[in-house]
């Protein structure tokens, strides 16, 4: 089905005999901002991510901190990176890291010394609403974190932002002070009010990091905002954000196997190919494999 190359800006995997991961664990509920996540409550290893991406042309992917055990960050980038040792994937490994946390110039420098590590995340989503919020109060304010956002260039290492609109004028801010270190806004900058203020909010914010030249974006997870999403409905979702950000800092992923409770990942990405079939070849190739490469600093070829 995927004529053109695909390099994966985010993906997950876990095994759940190795490491714990607490969001994976019972008892299962449908009040958070991923409904239950029961269905996916299984390990999901290299074999099953290149079954799942069997008919899309792979040619690398990006694999994004699964919400293992805070404690076990290193543990989990050391298993990956031994699987890229003898598997060849993942291509690249963003690892976790609590930017206020104790001893984090230490976390940060062990996970850089990873060949294959390029960076960390730490989700920061922020919402009023308890049922859409990861944290109890948005992090991204406090003194400390911004300190510890600060050592990533230290070490080389870029930034995965998952956030939401209402914080992206505050995280625009602090990385323009920060302009070494690339940062990947995560899932489209999740526009999870879908009205027209919050779709207001969602543009300006959107602006504010599309004008700063070490912030890229990955359009995955819309179910995370909309759990019946159709292609038309995420179609001026991904245009626009296109439109905003330009084709050279836009990359598609399918965010497997999180995105599986929204749909398959067949779904997806057909969706994707067909919402971006108007662009040219080269535009597409950018969207969905080289604007990986570039922002992620893969040393692959397509």
């Amino acid at each position: 089905m995927g004529g053109l190359p695909f390099i994966d800006a985010h993906v997950h995997l876990w095994d759940l005999d190795r490491l714990r991961y607490p969001w994976l664990l019972p008892p299962f509920g449908d009040d958070g901002p991923n409904g239950s996540v029961e269905p996916i409550a299984r390990t999901y290893l290299l074999d099953d991510y290149r079954a799942d991406l069997a008919d899309w042309s792979l040619a690398g992917a990006v694999h994004i901190e699964a919400g293992a055990q805070p404690s076990a960050a290193l543990d989990e980038t050391r298993w990956l990176q031994a699987l890229a040792d003898s598997e060849g994937l993942p291509s690249a490994i963003v690892a976790f890291a609590a930017l206020d946390g104790p001893g984090v110039e230490g976390l940060l420098e062990a996970h850089a010394s990873h060949r294959n590590v390029r960076g960390v995340r730490q989700i920061v989503n922020w919402h009023p609403d308890a049922g859409r919020t990861y944290t109890e109060r948005d992090i991204t304010t406090d003194p400390a974190w911004q300190s510890g956002f600060g050592l990533l260039a230290k070490y080389g290492l870029s930034f995965d932002l998952q956030c939401y609109p209402g914080q992206m004028l505050g995280m625009a801010a602090l990385i323009a002070r920060h302009p070494d270190t690339p940062v990947i806004l995560n899932h489209a900058g999740m526009l999870v009010d879908d009205n027209p203020q919050g779709r207001a909010l969602w543009r300006e914010g959107m602006r504010a990091l599309a004008a700063l030249p070490n912030v890229s974006v990955k359009l995955s997870g819309f179910g995370l905002i909309d759990r019946d999403w159709t292609q038309a409905s995420i179609a001026p979702r991904i245009l626009k954000a296109i439109e905003i950000f330009g084709t050279d800092s836009c990359m598609f992923a399918s965010d497997v196997p999180t995105d599986s409770l929204f749909g398959s990942v067949d779904k997806h990405l057909s969706a994707y190919h067909a919402i971006t079939a108007g662009f040219s070849h080269d535009e597409r190739l950018d969207l969905f494999a080289r604007n990986a490469i570039r922002h992620y600093r893969l040393d692959l070829q397509v």
